[in-house]
């Protein structure tokens, strides 16, 4: 079903609504935005270690070039225990849930706000846990987007590195490790200011280490790349999949590595040239763009809503084929090829698959 754009252009308010869901593996807190449509998806987000929604999200969404979506699809925000701005420390020995027991608290928080089916939204452990969702609630999910995801669990030798950080770096310098890459850290020094403020000023330092803790701990996602003629029914992402990656981000080697796993007829690599380890908040109008061609291809958002985005949008993409071969093309362009149908029916199929860099 295709959601016809408001005529007015005003500054939308959506409801917002703010609840601790429990669920058997503990409250999460949760930020609803909007009011849930029968049939129709909403948003669902999940952060990354030592962010909360606020951090990781709340300058994206509100962007001026989110109106569009906001106005139509509802947004949850998730946040894992503890993590939420002011949490209360977890009591000690208290067993902090797994990745994958994080996953299968989204199903109560779907059922506690009467969700039918999500577009989830995750930046690298919340990019895990959506992923870990989808697989194991294919009829739940339309699409996801990940953002500096890492499918494999942490080998011997990451696992002795971060031994050695834990012993001769703080929390706080460990997660900023995490988050941003080498050459933001040392010339972005505005960004790493306030981050490492938010980090130690408004998150739980025992709490978020014990999310720390869950995420190096993970297990593999173990999804296999299917392959024509051989093993078709291969365990993988059954959603039309947008994974996104900075260039300059240190999760590019893994989300590279996690896109050679997927479907390649339902996955599409968006590298973003110029942009470090959060791109949602370095480079938001060009990462909105991607967002809103990725729900149109799903068949949520009418072409009318695109114009003005398109109009103004300046940035090419470069495409890299099944072939091997590279081609340019204008964004809208790129889109057009690789759009899904609009009709509802046909949502699942006739993704178009590719690696795209987007240059300045």
């Amino acid at each position: 079903m295709v959601l016809e754009e408001m005529e007015s252009d005003s500054v939308f308010e959506p409801h917002i609504t703010e609840e601790h869901v429990e669920s058997y593996y503990g409250n999460v807190h949760c930020i609803m935005m909007g009011t849930p449509k029968a049939n129709h998806p909403v948003i669902l987000t999940f952060h990354d270690v030592g962010l909360n929604y606020k951090s990781c999200y709340e300058s994206l969404f509100k962007h001026e070039d989110m109106r569009e979506i906001i106005r139509h699809l509802p947004i949850c925000h998730v946040e894992a225990p503890g993590q939420h701005e002011g949490a209360k420390t977890l009591h000690t020995g208290h067993t902090y849930p797994t990745m994958d027991q994080l996953s299968e608290a989204i199903p109560a928080v779907m059922k506690h706000f009467g969700l039918c089916r999500v577009i989830g939204v995750g930046v690298g452990a919340g990019a895990y846990i959506l992923a870990k969702f989808a697989l194991n609630h294919p009829d739940l999910v339309d699409g996801l987007v990940l953002i500096n995801i890492n499918s494999s669990a942490e080998g011997l030798i990451d696992s002795v590195a971060s031994k050695i950080t834990e012993w001769t770096h703080t929390l706080p310098d460990t997660l900023i490790s995490h988050l941003f890459g080498k050459a933001e850290i040392i010339n972005n020094h505005d960004l790493i200011a306030t981050y490492r403020h938010l980090i130690t000023t408004t998150m739980d330092e025992y709490n978020v280490s014990e999310f720390l803790h869950s995420y190096n701990h993970r297990h593999p996602l173990e999804v296999e790349r299917p392959i024509p003629g051989g093993n078709i029914n291969a365990r993988t992402l059954k959603c039309s999949t947008l994974l996104v990656v900075g260039d300059n981000s240190p999760a590019v080697e893994a989300v590279v590595d996690c896109n050679s796993k997927l479907d390649p007829t339902k996955t599409t690599l968006l590298k973003m040239a110029d942009c470090g380890g959060l791109p949602q908040v370095d480079q938001p109008a060009k990462f909105i763009e991607a967002i809103k061609y990725f729900i149109q291809g799903l068949g949520y958002l009418s072409s009318a809503g695109m114009t003005r985005l398109g109009s103004r949008t300046t940035s090419c993409s470069s495409i890299t084929s099944n072939d091997g071969s590279r081609s340019r093309a204008h964004t809208n362009e790129l889109q057009r090829g690789r759009t899904h149908s609009h009709n509802a029916e046909e949502k699942h199929g006739h993704s178009h698959t590719g690696s795209t860099e987007h240059t300045s």
